[in-house]
């Protein structure tokens, strides 16, 4: 490397260090006290889905479920089916629910169980993970069935005015959620290739934060 290069190497090293500084004393303002947890939001909307993102500081006491799936509750499918790890309770009166939307309701109920038992709730999630397998004879995994259940139990009150916002059940006209809860946590979406069960076609982990004491 000659003289000429190292120079313009360290020019550049010395702009983004600059350039990072910058961005670091921006976000200063944003910097989470050690006991609290921020959630970032998308400007201008009053019902967002989900976080563009969260802090936590340092004394944020948190839970991290495993990743967790459907229960087997409908016994007139076969074992080993999609359609036996639904519960036909939750979808009662309603049409054009997908399998993957009856599914995932279930796999919701059993967050929701999964956080009372550890002394929380959904309001307390601040992140999810949520991981898909397509139905059997789709090309892609039914990532708008999965959206609706969520909102059935997560984002379904309006910031703005705190109102419960009406959601639809596969497709049936919209209706109060299973759950009111203003929760919106930092979420990431994947569709995969397999899961640990025969059946299964979601599966969810989530962290949640303890309230202050």
């Amino acid at each position: 490397m000659n003289r000429r290069t190292k120079i313009l190497t360290a020019t550049a090293l010395t702009g983004t260090f600059l350039t990072g500084s910058v961005a670091l004393a921006d976000a200063q303002g944003w910097w989470p006290g050690s006991k609290t947890v921020r959630v970032m939001l998308p400007e201008g909307q009053s019902n967002p889905a989900i976080a563009n993102g969260v802090a936590m500081g340092g004394e944020v006491a948190v839970y991290q479920s495993s990743g967790l799936g459907p229960s087997a509750l409908n016994p007139s499918a076969p074992e080993g089916t999609p359609e036996r790890y639904t519960d036909p309770a939750l979808t009662e009166g309603a049409q054009g629910v997908t399998i993957t939307e009856a599914q995932a309701l279930v796999v919701l109920r059993n967050i929701k169980t999964n956080l009372e038992a550890a002394g929380l709730t959904p309001a307390d999630v601040i992140t999810m993970k949520c991981y898909l397998m397509k139905p059997p004879g789709a090309e892609t995994a039914d990532y708008a069935g999965w959206n609706r259940a969520y909102r059935q139990y997560f984002a379904n009150i309006d910031l703005t005015t705190q109102q419960v916002v009406p959601v639809p059940m596969g497709t049936s006209a919209p209706k109060p959620p299973l759950l009111a809860n203003k929760a919106r946590p930092a979420r990431a979406t994947m569709e995969v290739a397999s899961l640990a069960v025969k059946g299964w076609l979601v599966e969810v982990e989530v962290t949640a934060a303890y309230r202050k004491r």
